[in-house]
């Protein structure tokens, strides 16, 4: 059986608990930046074999403490070879979440680790 195929997101928690984002606002950077991430790595072996089956995606979404945590995760991911979109809020050039590119879990999990589900 074949790994499965994840692709992580990660969301800034403060964008509600501290700024008072509305949920649904925070849910649309998350989709504009899966969005993003296909989109960029659509020609990606991975990417292919994830939109293969629609209807068995799997998605891991986390939540990260804020702004510089993320940036943080961002810098570790390019550093490990991760592939991924940081998604920026325009035109206030606010950065709201991260996604990888669909990868096997098992090539990736362990750059997430200390992160929590996204509630």
């Amino acid at each position: 059986m074949a790994a499965p195929i994840v692709q992580y997101v990660v969301v800034r928690k403060d964008l509600i608990s501290s700024l008072k984002w509305p949920i649904g606002a925070v849910i649309a950077q998350a989709c504009h930046a899966c969005s993003a991430v296909i989109h960029t790595f659509y020609s990606d072996e991975h990417t292919k074999n994830y939109l293969a089956d629609l209807d068995r995606m799997h998605k891991v979404v986390l939540e990260i403490k804020d702004e510089k945590s993320l940036h943080e995760l961002a810098s570790r991911l390019t550093e490990a070879e991760v592939d991924h979109k940081l998604w920026i809020e325009q035109p206030e050039n606010i950065p709201t979440s991260l996604v990888t590119k669909p990868y096997p879990k098992s090539l990736i999990e362990k750059n997430f680790k200390g992160l929590k589900l996204f509630k």
